[in-house]
């Protein structure tokens, strides 16, 4: 088995309790892996694969630790997780990485969520640089199980069903690594293992299980011109048993190998092409 460098990030901050508990998922692998730790040092929860404007800003990195896993190399950076895989990537923290995990999030990644996470973000950045990577997500038990979750949301989080599911697959990884880097998105139900019915292949769905239903801007007293935008849920909808959400709403664990963008031939616009072209006649 050939010894490889494993990054581990997420988008909750270097201080999230998922992140600790992933990172000593990674250090228990089989195998003489190295573990190093770079995540955001705040929280960056939304923030996709966005790194930043670089031109404009001089992310900080700091030197970190995370307890039961002493041998991982743990640094904290100034920006968004995408940008610590990116650092990471052309070098910053020594020689090249073979595989990045991120997570665990508090709150599935699934539906439409994929395009706005930084969990997923951080693993998406990391196939554009000829990685693979793997998010790792869990719902939050009563706040639906799509989103965030928050301190009071996660005391009774099952963070290591999340963990040893991630290991299991993250161990697959490792032992054989495709030549083709992919993109494994992880989406665990927040219950014990042994309560958890299975797993399968899920189909990434097309809407949330419950989502934003409306925006409103309410002034702010005392502050001419400014206003405050004021977000409120929708019902949470039953979702289709071969999507993501779904399969996580019936207590499994979905697995889904998410893709790269490409162009859609069938699905040009005919108005605009006929535009374009009177433009450049």
């Amino acid at each position: 088995m050939t010894a490889m460098r494993i990054l581990v990030t997420n988008d909750d901050g270097i201080d999230s309790i998922g992140l600790h508990v992933l990172v000593r998922a990674m250090c228990a692998l089989d195998g003489d892996h190295e573990v190093i730790v770079v995540a955001p040092d705040s929280e960056y929860s939304g923030a996709g694969a966005a790194v930043g404007a670089l031109h404009l800003i001089q992310p900080e990195v700091h030197k970190a630790h995370i307890e039961d896993c002493s041998a991982a190399a743990v640094w904290s950076v100034s920006g968004p997780p995408a940008l610590c895989v990116m650092f990471s990537r052309l070098g910053a923290f020594g020689e090249p990485f073979d595989l990045v995990v991120s997570g665990i999030n508090p709150g599935a990644n699934v539906g439409r969520a994929v395009y706005h996470s930084g969990t997923v973000g951080a693993a998406m950045t990391a196939r554009n640089g000829r990685i693979s990577g793997v998010a790792v997500s869990q719902a939050v038990t009563g706040f639906g199980i799509e989103g965030q979750g928050w301190d009071e949301a996660i005391v009774k989080q099952h963070w290591e069903s999340a963990a040893e599911v991630a290991k299991t697959v993250v161990q697959a990884l490792v032992d054989d690594l495709p030549a083709d880097p992919i993109v494994v998105n992880i989406n665990v139900p927040d219950l014990p293992l042994s309560e958890i019915g299975s797993w399968r292949h899920a189909e990434v769905g097309m809407q949330p299980p419950r989502s934003m239903a409306n925006a409103t801007m309410e002034p702010i007293p005392g502050h001419e011109g400014a206003f405050s935008v004021k977000m409120s849920w929708g019902d949470p909808i039953e979702l289709g048993p071969e999507t993501d959400g779904g399969t996580v709403e019936r207590n499994e664990v979905a697995i889904s190998y998410l893709s790269r963008f490409f162009h859609d031939a069938d699905d040009e616009f005919a108005p605009a092409t006929a535009a374009l072209d009177n433009l450049f006649r």
